[in-house]
């Protein structure tokens, strides 16, 4: 028997927006359901089992930053995509502060929203069925991503799935330096990392190199001013 379509859920108030994301979604592989009101898009949300909420941020009777913090708050997996037409980054921040896990600006094209789509699902756990992502090599480390695992002579490190997504990132690129910009942007989902002042990517690098050890130490190489380089 094939397995159900992921129900995503649509809370967007102008009607040929939320016709089209849910037309788009169906032909995807996607099951969707539009609602117009923030109100009405927390109780369906509550009601029903979904895998992801795209949520608007000006919406009649409540606003997205209100349905996404309750959101949060009481289905804490759910994975919330916000999409709006406010691209400023206060506006990106609240909503990152409210409990979103990706921020889409308006205008968008449909290939952005269906690759921020199908990689926050598979962020958490809720893509659609597909062959496991295989292994890959990182100096004399073997990454496991179906196991969030790192594995090197009996040497068992675990990862996150933000940290998996450095390293398979660093693995596609290796040589090229990847500016802080290019990671907020690929593995953090800021739209505009130019705006965004953070520290998270030196963090998470430096976090990683721990890990891996002596082989961290040599695998990420520090631009300065630049980024970070996968090297050997």
């Amino acid at each position: 028997m094939a397995s159900p379509k992921p129900a995503v859920l649509v809370v967007e108030d102008e009607a040929s927006i939320r016709n089209g994301l849910c037309d788009v979604l169906a032909f995807h592989g996607f099951a969707p359901d539009g609602v117009e009101r923030g109100d009405d898009g927390l109780r369906t949300a509550l009601r029903n089992q979904h895998s992801l909420v795209v949520l608007d941020v000006m919406l009649p009777g409540m606003n997205g930053f209100d349905v996404c913090r309750e959101l949060r708050a009481q289905l804490p997996r759910l994975p919330i995509l916000m999409l709006t037409a406010r691209g400023a980054e206060q506006d990106v921040l609240d909503g990152f502060r409210a409990g979103a896990d990706d921020y889409v600006t308006k205008p968008f094209s449909v290939a952005e929203l269906m690759a921020r789509v199908e990689a926050l699902l598979r962020r958490t756990g809720r893509a659609p069925l597909a062959s496991e992502a295989p292994a890959f090599a990182l100096g004399r480390w073997r990454i496991d991503p179906s196991g969030l695992r790192a594995e090197s002579d009996g040497e068992s490190v675990e990862l996150t799935r933000r940290e998996l997504e450095l390293l398979a990132l660093f693995a596609r690129e290796p040589g090229r330096i990847l500016s802080r910009r290019l990671l907020l942007r690929e593995v953090w989902g800021f739209p505009d990392p130019d705006r965004v002042e953070t520290r998270t990517v030196d963090m998470h690098v430096a976090k990683l190199r721990k890990k891996l050890g002596a082989a961290g130490d040599t695998l990420f190489e520090t631009i300065r001013g630049e980024g970070y380089r996968l090297v050997g």
